[in-house]
């Protein structure tokens, strides 16, 4: 009787301990989840802090402030000799004519301080505007017309951002004033932001030339990484032998996908330019070092989505009658495919992001032309952000923002473009 009851304590005992083991385990099961949600929740939050921050100060570099003006285009300015020729329509000076106008609408203001401060409201841009309507259309010539011509960068910042952005003394705050109480103050949406290339004047700067010159990159380096880095894929998971010489590349491989991006803008710097004699600054050299850069990520995604593959397949395949060719082409690569392209994209959004390498080869040039070709002198949106965050002119903030905010579309993009076809060509085993 004793050893029954004995008995029965310890299991109560045991029962009791294992309740208490399982009520332990499960106040640390809900810790732990605890602590993950609360870390995506940090995460999250820092991210939309970021975005926040980065939205606020670069919405409003996608509006422009500009300003109405009646412009005489007077012939003894454009063209004295009533020559008509293209190339004396194009060095008139149109600076002149905005000078008068601004005079024409201020008569009281008699100082040369005055004056020149006066004409700091417009920008240096408006020339550019007239000259161009002129050569579009000389019949202008000897006509009055009014034209909303691009503020200064200081106008612009006040008119968006109040005096605190602004570094406008009184008198041309109170023909600001005058010129917005009768309506020849406006905002518009800039178009020239995207249409442009990069300008000393933040009211000019547009990111049309780093866009291009991003293109042309990541055209030299898709066409470079994808079908090297596909290739090399296939070779070492369906063709080549398991010994050491593979395992050494293997290695080696796997290395460089962990190499810092500058080292590859090193080896561009001695290989491409100082052996080869490529040009700086040209989206071809550019686009070869991301393929040396992006080729290592290639290449694993690629063998990654080649054992996705079931051995079913090759097994099918050959017991048919395929060759080991045929096999891998026509059944295993098409199966792979979307893992492939998803590895793909994701080293392509890579490389569009990066900027050190690019440092190094002399993309960090002042460009002001758009890109015609690869081997046109060229910038990249990254280092173009770069550029204008290192400048001191306070509009350029807001110019820096709102380049992020074009790229970080662009990767957000490409990333939701490898979503999509991993989850329409994806075949679940």
């Amino acid at each position: 009787m004793s050893k029954l009851i004995k008995a029965t304590v310890k299991r109560g005992q045991i029962r009791e301990a294992v309740e208490h083991s399982l009520i332990k385990r499960k106040k640390r099961n809900r810790r732990f989840r605890a602590l993950g949600l609360s870390a995506i929740i940090l995460g999250m939050l820092f991210v939309g802090v970021m975005f926040a921050s980065i939205i606020s100060k670069g919405y409003s570099a996608f509006w422009r402030t500009e300003i109405q003006l009646p412009i005489h285009f007077d012939p003894a300015v454009i063209d004295p000799q009533n020559t008509g020729n293209p190339e004396v329509l194009a060095s008139a000076n149109y600076q002149k004519l905005v000078k008068d106008a601004l005079r024409k609408q201020f008569p009281e203001v008699k100082k040369r301080k005055e004056k020149r401060n006066l004409y700091r409201l417009v920008s240096s841009g408006a020339a550019g505007q007239l000259r161009r309507l002129v050569l579009k259309d000389a019949s202008v010539i000897d006509t009055t017309q009014n034209l909303w011509l691009i503020a200064d960068d200081d106008v612009d910042q006040y008119y968006k951002h109040g005096q605190s952005q602004s570094r406008l003394k009184e008198k041309q705050l109170a023909w600001l004033a005058q010129l917005r109480a009768k309506g020849d103050l406006r905002s518009r949406f800039n178009a020239s932001f995207f249409s442009t290339g990069d300008s000393r004047e933040p009211e000019l700067a547009g990111i049309r030339g780093a866009v291009v010159g991003s293109f042309f990159v990541i055209l030299v380096t898709l066409g470079l990484s994808l079908p090297l880095g596909v290739a090399a894929a296939i070779y070492l998971e369906e063709f080549s032998r398991r010994n050491r010489w593979t395992n050494l590349i293997e290695i080696n491989i796997n290395n460089l996908a962990a190499v810092p991006s500058i080292v590859f803008g090193l080896l561009g710097l001695a290989v491409f330019i100082n052996f080869f004699g490529l040009p700086r600054s040209a989206p071809l050299v550019g686009g070869l070092v991301l393929t040396l850069m992006t080729l290592p990520t290639i290449i694993i995604a690629s063998r990654a989505a080649l054992k996705s593959v079931p051995p079913s397949i090759r097994e099918a395949a050959l017991g048919m009658g395929a060759s080991k060719m045929q096999t891998t082409f026509h059944h295993v690569l098409p199966l792979a495919m979307p893992g492939i392209l998803t590895g793909s994209i994701i080293g392509m959004a890579q490389a569009l992001g990066e900027t050190a390498p690019l440092l190094m080869i002399g993309m960090v040039a002042f460009i002001v032309d758009i890109p015609g070709s690869i081997m046109d002198p060229a910038t990249v949106l990254p280092v173009q952000i770069y550029l204008w965050a290192d400048s001191p002119e306070r509009a350029f903030t807001e110019r820096t923002s709102a380049a992020i905010l074009v790229l970080l579309t662009f990767l957000v993009l490409m990333n939701l473009l490898a979503i999509r076809l991993r989850r329409k060509w994806e075949k679940r085993w």
